[in-house]
This record gives C-alpha cells, structure tokens and sequence, in this order.
C-alpha cells in the first residue's frame, strides 16, 4: 500500500472539524488497508509503532529531526530553523522544502516508513543519535513532499489528527462489518486488549465473529473499570438496592498487576508498563500470589516504613517515571500494594462474575505479607453505617470508600465508567470541596508579573457520550512560581494553531493545546455559564455550568484524558450542590 494514499486521507481528516466527515476519511483508509497491514496503519494514525503498554516510544528530539531534514534537503540548519520559526511545524516546513524538486522513482510504501521508523524507534546505545538522523534522512529523501510533512510530525510526536479511540473503533466498525451498532463489540476487544491494531487486523482478517472470541491475555492489560460519583450514603444505597460493599478508597497509583511463572508486568491506569519503576512491588507480588498465572489490581500506596502511616498520592508519585535510582527510591520511599480485585485466574477468565464472587477468588490466591495486602472492606446496608465506614477509613489516610454493587449482574466492565462503583469521599459533604480532574484545552497569556508565561490555563471535563472535552473553568491559582514559569514548556509538545476537534469551547483561547494533560482541582461551587460548554443546555437553556474559584491541587500525571471528570458527574454535583442551598 503506498503511503501517499495515507497522506491524502491524513490531509482531508486534518482539514475538517466534523467527527462524521473524520470516520468517513478513516472508514475510507482502513477499506483501502491490506489485512496484514492494517495494525500499522492504524498505530500510524495515532501516532505511534505499538501499543501504549508495550513503552516503545518513537519520538525524536526536533533538533535531531531538523538535522535529518537539512540532509534530506540539501538546506542548511540555520535557514530551516528559521522557516521553522515562522511556521510552527516542522512538517509544513519540510514539506515546503521539497516541493519542486523530483519526485523520487519508487513509490513510497506503509511497510517503508514503519519499518523505517521501527528502526528509528529501537535503536539505542553508542553513535544511535547518528543512525537515527541517517534513517530519518534516508526515508524524506524518497518521500513526496505531503508524505514527507506527516512523517516528521510522526516522528517528533506532533501529528495531531484529532482522532480519538472510540471513532477509530466506529470507522473499523463501518468499514468492516457496514453497521456502526456493532462498536460495542470491537470496544469490548479493545478494553481487554488496549490494543486498537490487534482489533483492527482480527476484524480485517477474521471478522466479527472472531472479535467475539477474543480473550483475556497475560502481558496484555486491561482497560480498567471506572467510577462514578454520588454525594451522600443515603443515594448509594439507594443506588445499590440498599446493599453494598464499601471498600476503602487508598490514595495511591492503581495499578494492574499480571503474574506468570516467568514474567511479572506492572501496569498504570493509563496502560503504561511501569514494571520497572516498582521492581519492588513486582517481587512481593511474585512471592504473596499463590497460582502460576493471574491478574490483580491493587492500590500502590507509600508508607512510612516505621509506623505503617499511608502517604498521600504526592508521595509515591515521585517514583513515577524514574529510569534511575531506582533502588535509592525504593528505601527512601517504600510502599505496600492493597488488592482489591483479581480479572483472571490460571486460564479463567473472571471479569464477567460477580463482585463478591470475585472478591472470594481473590481471597484464596493472597497470602499477605508485609508488602501485599487486601482492601479493606465491609458489606454494608444502612446509610449510617457507610457514612461511619467512611470516616474510619479517612482516618486511616484513605481518601474515603469505593462503594460497589454486589448484584448478580456486578461483572468488571472494563473501560467502562458506570454506577456498580461508586465513589464516596469526605469532599462531598461541602458544597463543592471535592476536587475534580480536569483536561488542559487552552491558556492565555500572562500579564504583569506573569508576562512571558501563562496566566491561566483552560480546563475541560470529559463528555464520555460525545467523545469531546467541554471546558468548565479557566485556572490561574495554585501554581508554584516555578510552576507558572515551567507551563509553556511543559505544554509546549501538545500545543496546536487552533481549537482541538474533541474540545468544545464558547471561549476564545490565545493558545490551544491537544487535550491530553490532567490537573486536579479544587473550587468553591459550580454556576451557571453563558460561556463554558460544560453540560450546556442540561440544567439551564443556552447555559453550562462552570466553576467558580478554581485552584490547582495537583499534576495528574497518572491519568489519561478520557479519565477525568466527566461532564455528567459535574452535572451531578451541581443539582447536589442545589439541594444544600
């Protein structure tokens, strides 16, 4: 398949703002895509060679790019910095660079520029730096200029096409099967697999029937079951059928643990293998689970190693990401993992049993130790009694309690965000205390003492129906004087010329960026707006809602966009927040 044709579609995809006119493109792509390539073709379209978990990252530093497309073009470093400065995009630059000159003899192809980039993205070691640039270099030399401009932007991660999973899930459904109602079974294979290329090239080459035998896998992690949030003991129940499981909420790093006899992976709620970042948690988990072959998940919480006190989520996060004093970390900031739910047992997979039933299971297979322990939990069925389980478990430097339905049809739906679990912390009993997790869309510059950065940020929840980000506030307190000054460096990797397809905005930002950082955030109350986007049109007509006094609590760095706050929980809460006023 000749990469040109990918190129073509990329162009029209990033020429419109319109989702349906989007999956039409990709619908059109993945139709022309040969089965045995259809996993790299979409794995390009995301912009990237592999799954999330498999931490096999691609980009380039831009200096290395720029060097490549000097070689490639014949044109000094000096003059493609500054037409690079003038046009914000390395791919456009490169792309005006080899217009005019002669089309190279031999088409270029998807196998081509992935094996190429391949190459690219798994050399290591002495003189890397130098092939890399040469491969680089090599691929522009024969690409046209419109495949030329999109495989820079791969390459330094700045592709943007403005696709989420769950259009590239209906395009697959469209092209594949002609009827965009069979999403939810291609989703289904993607929550157990978090893998959209295996999806795509199963459908291609065995159809829906053999999307419907896919199974859960060993190295392969799940999409993680989400929560909901509700604001009193009372409506829980209520919600519950009047009995539950109330299960304390541990503020640490969730994590997916899967065991095999050779091979233990760690996995973040963001489908990052985080394995060797936590090689002491992989051990302990090694040593307590008592089958060959499981997955768990489980709550990573730091300790203080003299009095069992649990930290607060800050701590541990200072081990995230590290590469290096990996064992200094680990004696200076120790931690236990509390398991609280097991998906697969010895070929058995679980996630369609029910909670309690699976809580059984993973009772049998632990044997705590000193590192490995299971939630605490308590099968309750009055409100007075969650609400007590509740502050006990806040007394022991938990966040609150993970109420869970203990129904027959409790299965783990993973990916899914929905009423089986819900969240119940302290926060709720204010009027707005509870904090929120919200996607940074925007900014806007900074005056006075912030000239030169940002002065506040533009923060979206999540529309889980819509599949786009709506903003709800604009941030500017909270930040650290290092903070603000680090801000348009930090976001400058996901910033884009203007407002992204998924975002939903009535404001007008001075900069835009591709949602894809998270915030936690703390406000005094939700009001109507006649500007943010938020859930507009659900509580009032031609209103949203917004928050009023937003202040930064923390960086997210655990989570990924599609886990924030969603637009329906930020609805909730403000028809709670009425009932109080």
């Amino acid at each position: 398949m000749e990469f040109s044709r990918v190129a073509d579609l990329y162009e029209k995809i990033e020429d419109t703002t319109k989702r349906l006119e989007m999956t039409d493109h990709l619908v059109s792509l993945f139709k022309d895509s040969p089965p045995q390539i259809i996993d790299k073709v979409v794995y390009l379209t995301q912009g990237k060679l592999y799954p999330d978990y498999m931490g096999i990252e691609l980009g380039m530093a831009e200096r290395m790019a720029i060097e490549a497309v000097s070689r490639a073009t014949l044109v000094a470093k000096k003059k493609i910095n500054q037409l690079y400065k003038q046009s914000g995009d390395l791919g456009l630059t490169v792309e005006e660079l080899l217009k005019g000159r002669f089309p190279p003899l031999k088409a270029l192809t998807v196998e081509d520029v992935y094996s190429t980039l391949d190459k690219i993205a798994k050399t290591s070691g002495k003189g890397s730096n130098e092939i890399k640039i040469r491969l680089l270099s090599r691929l522009l030399r024969g690409s046209r200029p419109k495949e030329a401009k999109y495989i820079v932007r791969i390459v330094t991660g700045k592709l943007r096409l403005g696709i989420g999973d769950m259009t590239i899930l209906d395009a697959l459904a469209l092209a594949f099967t002609g009827d965009k109602s069979n999403r939810p079974i291609l989703e289904e294979a993607y929550n157990l697999s978090s893998d959209l290329g295996i999806v795509a090239k199963t459908i291609a080459e065995k159809g829906l029937e053999g999307i419907k035998k896919f199974q859960v896998t060993i190295g392969r992690p799940i999409r993680p079951m989400l929560a909901e949030r509700m604001s009193s003991a009372e409506e829980i129940l209520e919600r519950m059928n009047g009995k539950a499981s109330a299960e304390f909420k541990y503020d640490g790093l969730r994590i997916q643990a899967h065991i095999s006899p050779n091979e233990v992976y760690l996995f973040s709620r963001r489908m990052e293998n985080i394995t060797s970042q936590f090689p002491d948690v992989a051990e302990a988990l090694k040593k307590s689970l008592k089958v060959d072959e499981a997955i768990v998940e489980g709550e990573c919480v730091a300790v203080d190693p003299h009095t069992g006190e649990m930290y607060p989520f800050q701590m541990i996060s200072r081990r995230r990401g590290r590469k290096y004093d990996i064992e200094k970390m680990m004696e200076e900031i120790p931690v236990n993992i509390y398991l609280f739910d097991v998906l697969y047992v010895n070929g058995v997979d679980l996630t369609k049993k029910p909670y309690l039933e699976r809580r059984s299971a993973l009772e049998k297979i632990v044997e705590e130790t000193d590192k490995v322990k299971l939630a605490e939990y308590k099968i309750i069925d009055n409100p007075k009694d969650l609400e007590l389980y509740m502050h006990i478990a806040i007394e022991k430097g938990c966040e609150g309690v993970m109420v869970k339905s203990i129904d027959e049809d409790s299965i783990y739906t993973a990916g899914k965000r929905g009423f089986k679990w819900l969240k119940y912390k302290r926060e709720y009993k204010s009027e707005m205390g509870d904090t929120v997790d919200l996607v940074v869309v925007g900014a806007f510059a900074g005056k006075g003492k912030r000239a030169g950065t940002y002065g506040a940020l533009l923060m979206a929840a999540y529309n889980h129906e819509k599949d786009v980000f709506e903003t709800v506030c604009k941030l500017g307190t909270g930040f650290t004087d290092e903070e603000l000054a680090k801000l348009p460096e930090l976001l400058k990797p996901y910033k884009i010329e203007r407002c992204h397809p998924r975002v939903d905005s009535g404001i007008e930002a001075d900069v835009w960026f591709v949602p894809a950082i998270v915030l936690e955030v703390r406000g005094a109350e939700l009001t109507l707006s006649p500007s943010h986007r938020c859930g507009w049109g659900k509580v009032a007509e031609n209103a949203g809602l917004a928050i009023r006094f937003p202040r930064l609590e923390k960086w997210r760095t655990d989570k990924s966009p599609e886990d924030a706050t969603t637009v329906q929980e930020i609805i909730e809460m403000y028809k709670n927040q009425l009932k109080h006023i």
